[in-house]
């Protein structure tokens, strides 16, 4: 075994490819044969999409543990300990369980490298062939054609949305992102899209390996009501079912999605409307919409791309259209900084910009460039932590403001790890 802890497995694991972001299959699937795992691939469903795929999870998993069913989930980034990736049963497995799997992948690679996303994924795939599982669930980590998620064959697909983001590796635009994110589809096997507009690339593909494809506002829908939604598909429907407890108006497209991809799966793995109603309510997932309530309020949110964003403008909208507001604010480089900070800026009282230690980062001087293009002047940044940011945007808030938190997982993670 080349370590013993974890911590020192994943320090390694950062440096051993010569790129954080790789995509392909060629190394990876490599080491996944040469892994030579029993039980490859428990009952598959495979989650992509742009925005939504973390809620889908979420809600895929509480669904089916009410159900009974023993279920592993693989999901990424993670926000406060790494072994939230991997879960079984909603429990996040223990470091010895994965430095063992980790041992394992590094036996198989032999000299092929892999980046740290794809160690994991192999990690998560060895953990999952031993438990005995009813169901796993995926969530892809960057697209879906290319992404090491896409190794293992899924029993059933679903695409949350599909919009701009990653398009140094996607592409520029929804046609040619959302092919990549089909990518996951497989021949014959049911799937489920819950984005309203979907490119034509993404049909045609369902076409060619004759997938039935499920379309939200053509194969399946849901209306509102003041304390009950109703959810309906191209031949059942449910009614009186209770709001997911993951907050957002968006999250009824996500479930509504979620309970079409589990109609389609029904003859497998059934599930009652009991199951999905208990689902619904139990369902967590920190950092979406998460409210901390008091005299100043603070509201995280991971949202970190322009589609996510603008939901995320909206929530304030509707929900704290009075309040003033602090933004405390960080994101990746790579992401199309002027368009997301341009479609929330109306609604920012003041901007504090909080640097990350994290490579891709944008730092604050950078986002500083960026604000002054967009004629932004209510900015503090200059901040030695996030956590010096986040403590001057409290301390200018007065009773009745909200300090929003968002845009980078890592943000947010740092938020939580001070909070707690």
């Amino acid at each position: 075994m080349r370590f013993k802890t974890l911590a020192e497995w994943l320090a390694w694991q950062e440096n051993l490819h010569p790129k954080s972001i790789d995509l392909g299959l060629s190394r990876v699937s490599l080491t996944f044969r040469n892994m030579a795992l029993e039980n490859p691939r428990p009952f598959t469903i495979t989650v992509g999409g742009t925005n939504g795929k973390g809620s889908c999870v979420a809600m895929l998993d509480s669904i089916l543990r009410s159900a009974g069913y023993k279920v592993g989930t693989y999901t990424s980034p993670h926000i406060l300990k790494y072994n939230e990736r991997i879960c079984i049963d909603g429990r996040p497995v223990g470091d010895e369980r994965i430095v063992e799997a980790f041992g394992r992948v590094d036996e198989a690679r032999g000299d092929a490298t892999l980046s740290f996303f794809e160690f994991g994924t192999l990690a998560a795939f060895e953990i999952f062939s031993r438990e005995g599982l009813d169901v796993q669930v995926l969530e892809v980590g960057l697209g879906g054609r290319l992404d090491a998620v896409n190794l293992v064959d899924a029993d059933a697909a679903l695409i949350a949305s599909i919009d701009i983001d990653h398009q140094d590796w996607l592409g520029h635009t929804r046609d040619a992102i959302g092919l990549e994110k089909a990518g996951i589809l497989r021949t014959g096997r049911p799937a489920a899209i819950g984005d309203p507009d979907v490119p034509p690339s993404v049909i045609q593909l369902a076409e060619e390996k004759r997938v039935p494809l499920h379309r939200l506002g053509r194969d399946f829908g849901y209306e509102t009501a003041l304390e009950s939604w109703t959810w309906y598909g191209a031949d059942a429907h449910l009614a009186n079912l209770p709001f997911p407890a993951i907050a957002g108006e968006h999250q009824l497209m996500n479930a509504a999605t979620v309970l079409t991809v589990l109609q389609l799966v029904a003859a497998w793995r059934p599930v009652s409307a009991a199951a999905i109603r208990q689902g619904l309510r139990a369902v967590s997932l920190p950092g979406r919409f998460q409210l901390f309530p008091g005299d100043v309020s603070v509201l995280l949110d991971v949202a970190h791309n322009p589609g996510a964003v603008k939901i995320l403008a909206g929530h304030l909208r509707r929900h704290f259209g009075e309040k003033r507001i602090h933004a405390v604010f960080a994101v990746m480089r790579d992401k199309d900084i002027a368009e997301i900070v341009g479609s929330i800026h109306d609604l920012i009282d003041r901007w504090y910009l909080a640097p990350l230690r994290v490579s891709r980062a944008a730092t604050p001087e950078q986002l500083v460039d960026i604000f002054r293009t967009l004629g932004i002047a209510e900015v503090d940044h200059g901040f030695s932590n996030a956590e010096t940011a986040f403590a001057c945007a409290r301390g200018n808030a007065q009773n009745g403001d909200l300090v929003l938190i968002f845009g980078s997982f890592f943000l947010v993670s740092e938020y939580l790890a001070h909070a707690a």
